[in-house]
């Protein structure tokens, strides 16, 4: 899978032509249903979204910018952003008023938001304890939930070279914050 083939169906796609369309899905749909599995947990939601997400390609095919971002860069943030929303549609909603307004502990007191704020800042010195390039592929993938795939395209790295990265960084991670 190339990203100037995917690229080019896009294109395609812009055209309105299902044989690239069809070639599209053949080419990148088992590369994007883990990212949908992942974030939504049961395979048939998975499934469900990825249908969603090729719908979504289909009619935004010409908002693909190919001088700004690879090809399959954008597929992947298609498919997170679906997910992200099929994630938001599953909330409950307040069923009244009172509810609405009732958000007790939804907002941290101040002890718990001075923890939270001392926790953020050890893992901010632990991470500047990396490398630059290593500390942004570790937050690239547990805060943005990026692919190693994805991750070891953007690094310009083999696969197995971005997993050692992320198992070593995590691991030296783990040493400076302690238990």
């Amino acid at each position: 899978m190339r990203d100037d083939e995917i690229a080019y169906l896009i294109g395609r796609i812009c055209l309105q032509d299902r044989q690239a369309f069809r070639r599209l899905y053949e080419l990148t749909g088992a590369k994007l249903f883990p990212i949908c599995l992942r974030m939504l947990g049961k395979r048939e939601d998975a499934e469900e979204a990825l249908q969603d997400i090729y719908v979504k390609i289909w009619q935004r095919a010409d908002r693909f910018a190919p001088d700004e971002t690879s090809a399959f860069a954008w597929l992947a943030a298609v498919a997170r952003y679906h997910a992200i929303d099929v994630i938001r549609a599953r909330r409950p909603v307040a069923s009244d008023i009172e509810e609405a307004y009732d958000i007790g502990d939804a907002e941290p007191g101040p002890e718990a938001r001075s923890t939270l704020i001392s926790e953020a800042r050890r893992i901010e010195a632990s991470l500047k304890q990396l490398e630059a390039e290593k500390a942004s592929a570790v937050r690239q993938a547990y805060v943005e939930a990026m692919s190693y795939e994805e991750l070891a395209t953007q690094f310009g790295v083999p696969l197995n070279t971005m997993k050692t990265w992320l198992r070593q960084s995590l691991l030296i991670l783990r040493e400076c914050l302690g238990p």
